[in-house]
């Protein structure tokens, strides 16, 4: 995963198991130890949906920059469309995380992301997203340590 600069607690996919020239499928195995459940919702624990939406754009992250024309850059999102929630995602819930590039350009592409639990389609959502290089988006100092 060092495709893309997502580091715990926020990294939403925890393998990659398909990729072709214009589809990628990863996985997010979903546990009862996730921050996010500490407070969605402490005795009804749902996987929030913006987080959802996240876990197909760092799956298609890790597929637009793992091409070598776009090694060195970042990839930010620019819109969210149509994004439906169909079932909840609960802990012990394993996402099946399917995303196809339907547009690409040297700064900007789009793509179609369908999550699944089981057989069970559980988020699909449209993204937009714009690439950045990266050194256009590093700090100009080193980040600030605890």
């Amino acid at each position: 995963m060092n495709i893309i600069p997502h580091r715990y607690p926020f990294i939403l996919v925890d393998a990659i198991y398909f990729k072709d020239d214009k589809h990628i499928i990863g996985l997010k195995n979903v546990t009862a130890n996730e921050p996010f459940f500490n407070g969605h919702f402490p005795k009804y624990p749902i996987m929030p949906g913006t987080l959802l939406v996240e876990a197909i754009a760092q799956v298609g992250a890790v597929f637009i920059l793992g091409k070598p024309q776009n090694q060195g850059r970042l990839a930010y999102f620019t819109t969210v469309e149509l994004a439906r929630f169909r079932r909840p995602v609960r802990p012990g819930d394993q996402l099946v995380i399917d995303v196809c590039e339907t547009a690409v350009r040297p700064r900007v592409g789009k793509a179609t992301g369908l999550i699944f639990v089981g057989r069970r389609l559980a988020v699909e959502a449209r993204i937009s997203f714009a690439l950045v290089d990266l050194p256009a988006v590093l700090p100009a100092h080193p980040p600030a340590t605890l």
